[in-house]
């Protein structure tokens, strides 16, 4: 008897034990350790599939409470680099070598899923009540639904997790479940300490020394690579500007629209533009949307896309597509 009583104690552990959590326990204990973290700084690589391109950024990310985010997302291929400020007086996309920042009243990053910030992440998996779990030899993976408002095409997660609950990898797929973001997580520090500075808009200006400034001309016109059916181009007009050049094609049929490309310049003193809209990433950078227009920067280039007939689900298409191949007029 006692020699059954002991084989049922060792069979009990290893059902309940450390290395068999299900599901609930491991939400648990991944909300615990997110949670309980005052900051957190984390680096990684996150890759994106737009079209036929891949774009692969160096990701850093600081969080700080109460509120404070500082998302740093460089280009590994042209080394542009494009930072995400939040603190107490708002939210800003900097763009440090061309001197301009653009300050928003968002929500972000709380109205998307976001899958370089742990809190996103962690609240994404909560909310799915119907969320997919399988505890693999060394990993934790969790399947749930995706939140990206203005992109229909991203519909869920896959979450990996180590048996330590660090998050290791997350991927965002389509309806095909091809996977258009993944992220991975190089190193995680829930114990990171900042410089006071660290959150402020003066401490991510870069000296005037390190600006480049950018081309007068524009050599190449770049077009859509998706527009609309029954839409085309139907004029394309080049405007010599006092410093700069600007371009403005005109788009006409069931989805009309105007897309104009400015020469970007570099200005002498720090720069703050308040805009209305989300924070989208369109194509390769982080730009802007509202109702009836999209705006980025991007190669030295300003971008403003504009329609009265299309969604904000199609401006992102089209603005999406921008590339080198020339359309048909």
């Amino acid at each position: 008897m006692k020699k059954y009583i002991v084989l049922l104690g060792i069979f009990m552990f290893l059902i309940t034990g450390c290395g068999d959590k299900n599901k609930n326990n491991v939400i648990k204990e991944l909300e615990k350790k997110i949670n309980n973290a005052s900051s957190y700084h984390l680096t990684g690589e996150m890759k994106i599939v737009n079209n036929e391109d891949k774009n692969i950024y160096e990701v850093d990310v600081s969080f700080e409470k109460d509120d404070k985010y500082r998302v740093s997302l460089k280009n590994k291929t042209n080394n542009h680099e494009q930072i995400i400020l939040k603190n107490d007086d708002g939210v800003y996309v900097l763009t440090p070598t061309l001197n301009k920042s653009f300050k928003f009243q968002s929500d972000w990053p709380y109205n998307n899923s976001q899958a370089y910030l742990l809190q996103n992440i962690i609240n994404d998996i909560k909310s799915d009540k119907n969320a997919k779990f399988t505890n693999n030899k060394d990993e934790y993976i969790f399947e749930v639904n995706a939140t990206y408002s203005n992109n229909k095409e991203l519909k869920k997660q896959r979450i990996t997790l180590d048996h330590n609950f660090n998050i290791k990898k997350v991927e965002v797929l389509d309806d095909n479940n091809q996977v258009i973001i993944q992220m991975d997580f190089d190193d995680v520090d829930l114990k990171a300490n900042f410089k006071n500075d660290h959150f402020t808009l003066k401490s991510n200006k870069v000296e005037k020394k390190e600006l480049k400034q950018t081309s007068n001309t524009i050599n190449d016109i770049i077009y859509p690579m998706y527009i609309p059916d029954n839409t085309k181009l139907t004029s394309q007009e080049r405007v010599k500007l006092e410093e700069g050049e600007r371009v403005i094609l005109t788009f006409t049929g069931d989805k009309e629209f105007t897309l104009i490309e400015e020469t970007a310049a570099v200005e002498d003193e720090n720069v703050i533009i308040p805009v209305s809209g989300e924070i989208e990433m369109i194509s390769d950078v982080f730009g802007y949307l509202t109702d009836n227009s999209v705006s980025w920067i991007s190669g030295g280039i300003d971008y403003y896309l504009s329609s009265q007939t299309m969604d904000k689900t199609e401006l992102l298409s089209v603005a999406s597509s921008i590339n080198m191949l020339p359309v048909s007029k």
